[in-house]
């Protein structure tokens, strides 16, 4: 695998963080889930030998496999990270507030929370920690408050939102602004050529006014843009084959499956490749986040940062996915 990710093209400073990251996050949902310990470090192996440098995880991940009880993502990248003596190389984005035993984002939960995923971890401090997702039950002025004292007392270098409302957001950026206490950098949305609405419009929009970036997930919406769920075609052996394959009886999957279909096959690329570049190209967008349980499944997501679609390719994603 080609060194691709540590072209500086190739890399983009969060919001108005100094985390230099990546153009590709790789998500590590399923680590501990449908990728094992070896199968995780050999991925995480490949990542960073192709030059990238900002992992992905969650307190979450994986508490609801059968026997697991969250954490076990974290576990693995930290003893992935002790045993490869590469810390200082990798940016690493956690998330809490969604633990079935650490739920909401009240100061307490949310500093306890970080202590944990810290020991899982092993490290003194993360690079990047998001609210899983927003807690309408806490005010904003006590969520900003504990991440403060979070950044202050060096455990996290920045602070981002996932599963946030604009209102919550530009609410949220206002009060940080007017305390002078730390702010988001960044926004980890649900976004994807078959989930535009879940960012597109309000959202979006306070993300460009105030300078943030997106850091979207389901990128490739569960696996269903790589083009193996197909109607009347074989039954696909994954853990997230009912999430995915809805997508081909729901909204304009099948439309943006053709488009796909059509510049793929102009391109000699994967379909997921080019999933990956039309999101990477939205305003905003700093790295879509995609999840490999196999090295072979790498390739085909790094290519699509280095795949550049043309206006007319562009336009026709546009079109198939709009509505």
């Amino acid at each position: 695998m080609t060194d691709i990710l540590s072209d500086s093209r190739h890399r983009v400073t969060l919001g108005a963080s100094d985390l230099s990251v990546s153009r590709l996050a790789l998500g590590g949902n399923v680590f501990g889930w449908t990728a094992d310990r070896d199968a995780s470090f050999a991925v995480l192996d490949a990542y960073a030998a192709a030059g990238g440098n900002f992992v992905d995880t969650a307190d979450v991940y994986s508490a609801w496999v059968p026997g697991n009880t969250g954490g076990e993502s974290e576990a693995i990248i930290g003893e992935w990270l002790r045993s490869r003596g590469n810390r200082d190389a990798v940016v690493v984005a956690t998330k809490v507030g969604a633990h079935p035993e650490a739920e909401g984002l009240s100061a307490a939960t949310v500093r306890s929370a970080t202590e944990a995923s810290l020991r899982r971890l092993g490290l003194d401090h993360v690079d990047l920690l998001y609210t899983h997702r927003d807690d309408l039950g806490t005010p904003v002025a006590e969520i900003v408050g504990v991440l403060d004292e979070l950044v202050r007392e060096g455990k996290v270098r920045a602070v981002a939102a996932s599963n946030i409302g604009a209102d919550r957001l530009a609410e949220s950026l206002a009060h940080s602004a007017a305390e002078g206490l730390a702010a988001y950098v960044a926004v980890q949305p649900n976004y994807s050529l078959v989930s535009r609405g879940t960012y597109e419009g309000g959202l979006a929009e306070v993300v460009a006014e105030y300078g943030l970036s997106a850091v979207p997930y389901y990128a490739l919406a569960s696996g269903f843009l790589t083009g193996k769920y197909r109607p009347g075609g074989p039954e696909v052996d994954s853990a997230r084959a009912v999430g995915a394959s809805r997508h081909l009886t729901e909204g304009r999957g099948l439309a943006v499956l053709e488009a796909l279909d059509r510049i793929a096959g102009g391109r000699g690329a994967a379909l997921a490749s080019v999933a990956l570049a039309w999101v990477a190209a939205q305003p905003t967008v700093a790295a879509p986040i995609a999840s490999a349980r196999t090295v072979e499944q790498l390739p085909a997501l790094l290519e699509g940062v280095r795949l550049e679609l043309t206006p007319e390719e562009l336009e026709l994603l546009d079109a198939a996915s709009a509505g």
